[in-house]
């Protein structure tokens, strides 16, 4: 597929940016894999792997995986990305500091790459604030990458209508579909998933329903593909709280946690990742 850059780099191995990697290699770029340490590279390239053998045996994939993680390689320091990367995607968890640090050391590295983030919430022009050069962009991707049609890119005041283009042209050539929205706290997807998710909660404290019940009345009624509390099984009840908490100083108590959700996550009943959420996995 073309149109994609011919070098990419992803910070963080997780679930997301393991399905980033997987999307991009297959598209055909040269993707590094960067990582904390050589444990965790371990695991993100491992990761990678389990998701391009899964899309194999499902007949997803127009290349053999072997040939697509020829194309990958991995690194536990970001000083070693190649310089002539055109695009650095970080899908590091949802702590600004570690945001800022992360662009820092890629910025000074690969001085001509385009700086995405994958943040779901957190403001886009506070972590271009230092950076040189207007070329820090939101791109959210949705989990399943492999799996989930939409980009949302997220566009901050004094970003070049270039590099939006740029930006749009390569999630395009992924084959998703994207959506542009101003910089504003939870974007668009998250502001009305996590607005949902919490009314959702909050139903199920109130003994309104049961969680199973709540969720066919989504899908089947609105026609929702899964969901609200099963989707926040999937996000993880540690995500969505901290996603909640900020969206609340942002924008007010409409997006105060339940209670419920703070004691979930107290318990470590974090949804699918801890095998116990509203649902049992």
């Amino acid at each position: 597929m073309s149109g994609v850059p011919a070098a990419v780099a992803v910070v963080g191995g997780g679930t997301m940016g393991a399905g980033i990697v997987h999307v991009f290699l297959a598209a055909g770029s040269a993707v590094t894999l960067a990582e904390a340490d050589a444990d965790r590279a371990r695991v993100g390239a491992a990761n990678v792997e389990a998701s391009l053998r899964k899309a194999e045996e499902r007949g997803k994939l127009a290349e053999p995986a072997a040939s697509l993680l020829a194309r990958l390689s991995v690194v536990d320091d970001l000083g070693a990305l190649p310089t002539d990367t055109a695009l650095v995607v970080e899908a590091v968890p949802e702590k600004i500091e570690l945001k800022l640090a992360v662009f820092t050391a890629v910025a000074a590295r690969c001085p001509d790459a385009v700086l995405a983030s994958n943040t779901s919430s957190l403001s886009i022009a506070e972590l271009a604030k230092g950076l040189p050069g207007a070329r820090v962009i939101g791109m959210h991707f949705f989990n399943p990458v492999p799996v989930q049609a939409l980009v949302e890119l997220v566009v901050h005041d004094g970003l070049p209508d270039r590099v939006v283009a740029t930006a749009r042209r390569w999630a395009e050539a992924l084959g998703k579909t994207v959506i542009e929205v101003r910089d504003s706290p939870g974007f668009a997807t998250s502001r009305l998933g996590v607005a949902v998710g919490l009314e959702a909660i909050r139903m199920l404290e109130e003994r309104v329903a049961s969680a199973e019940d709540i969720d066919t009345g989504m899908r089947l009624g609105y026609g929702w593909p899964m969901g609200p509390l099963r989707l926040t099984d999937l996000v993880g009840l540690d995500v969505r709280l901290s996603i909640a908490d900020h969206l609340a100083t942002r924008l007010g108590p409409r997006f105060n946690a339940p209670q419920l959700l703070r004691d979930k996550v107290a318990r470590g009943e974090l949804g699918r990742k801890s095998g116990q959420g509203f649902f049992t996995w």
